[in-house]
């Protein structure tokens, strides 16, 4: 399966990617290995139920697809406890995707309104919800939220063109686009979305430019905006280099399309120093996810039967790969990794149904 990143990179054919996740009813497992969760939110069916996040007490969110196709946010405590919600004016036959949730449990994310407009939402700790919509906005996406409850998102405007944006704990947004970024419908500048804030407030994220390749950024707290291209990036069409995650320190972790359209993973120190990240055996590429505060990065490498596994790599360097469950014969596809070491993710099984797990090594 391709990793949700990767999935979400490509708005728009979102609801083509949307369709691609799955899952079932509850059905917790310690089969797949120690500390390992497999599970079902109550309700859900194919497509299913997608882990995205978690917090250091052990909390979980993501969102499910019920039987009417419907997708619904959840959150899953420390003990067992599903809480599901929906954001109040999703209506039925739309969808609400939680992302992002921060140390306090509020949670970013977006969904889409009865005539199918996107909207951004934060759920706050109490379980209240409220809309984000962009300035200048046809379609608003949050993607993560800091411990300061700062959100990162991006967001389409009139004329198809993207834009990212940080919205402040008050609610204040402040839209950025890169120098360097295409205007054309379907261009311009993107969040990294799951990993794409870091505590301070610094961000990072991709450009598509107008030949449309792809650029790296980071955006500094107050502002600042650096591009940078890992030296193997092909310079073809889609081609190039997409962050997807940005630690505590600056550090950035995310994956290049090089001339022959193969995917490669990298680690970049904030001096700008990279480490190339090629998992043995990934014939059809490596895709770092997230990073989290200790500089431990979390992703996918796909086979040459095109079989995802999941792949954690040390701020050392050093490698484990993963398979949930435990021995193979799914698609792994993990998501997040709290700062505690805890991964979260979905794994595809042979039917092609997902199912949300939490896994610790």
């Amino acid at each position: 399966m391709t990793p949700l990143h990767e999935l979400l990179s490509r708005k728009a054919a979102l609801s083509v990617c949307l369709a691609l996740f799955s899952v079932l009813c509850l059905s917790a497992s310690a089969s797949a290995g120690p500390s390992t969760i497999i599970f079902d939110v109550p309700g859900a069916a194919p497509p299913g139920t997608v882990a995205v996040s978690s917090t250091p007490a052990g909390t979980t969110d993501g969102f499910y697809f019920d039987a009417d196709g419907n997708a619904h946010g959840f959150l899953l405590s420390s003990t067992g406890t599903f809480t599901t919600f929906d954001a109040p004016a999703a209506n039925q036959g739309t969808f609400t995707l939680a992302f992002g949730i921060n140390p306090a449990g509020a949670i970013a994310g977006f969904y889409f309104d009865s005539n199918g407009v996107g909207h951004g939402f934060i759920r706050h700790p109490d379980g209240t919800i409220s809309s984000i919509d962009a300035p200048g906005a046809v379609a608003t996406f949050a993607a993560n939220i800091n411990p300061g409850g700062e959100i990162a998102g991006d967001y389409t405007d009139l004329n198809g063109v993207q834009h990212a944006y940080v919205r402040d704990p008050s609610g204040k947004i402040t839209a950025f686009s890169a120098s360097i970024a295409g205007t054309a419908a379907g261009q311009g500048t993107f969040t990294g979305f799951v990993d794409c804030i870091n505590p301070s407030g610094g961000m990072t994220g991709y450009i598509l430019d107008e030949n449309n390749v792809f650029h790296g950024y980071v955006r500094t707290s107050d502002g600042q905006i650096t591009t940078f291209d890992h030296p193997g990036a092909g310079t073809g069409l889609f081609q190039g280099t997409i962050p997807t995650g940005i630690g505590p320190s600056g550090t950035v972790t995310g994956y290049y399309f090089d001339a022959n359209n193969l995917g490669h993973g990298f680690v970049r120190a904030a001096n700008g120093a990279m480490v190339n990240v090629d998992i043995p055996g990934a014939a059809n590429g490596t895709f770092p996810a997230v990073i989290n505060a200790r500089g431990d990065t979390v992703g996918q490498y796909v086979d040459a039967n095109g079989v995802g596994h999941g792949f954690l790599r040390s701020h050392s360097g050093n490698i484990v790969t993963f398979d949930v469950p435990a021995g193979g014969g799914s698609s792994t596809s993990p998501n997040g990794l709290s700062s505690n070491g805890e991964i979260t993710g979905n794994e595809a099984d042979s039917a092609g149904v997902n199912h949300g797990f939490v896994l610790r090594f």
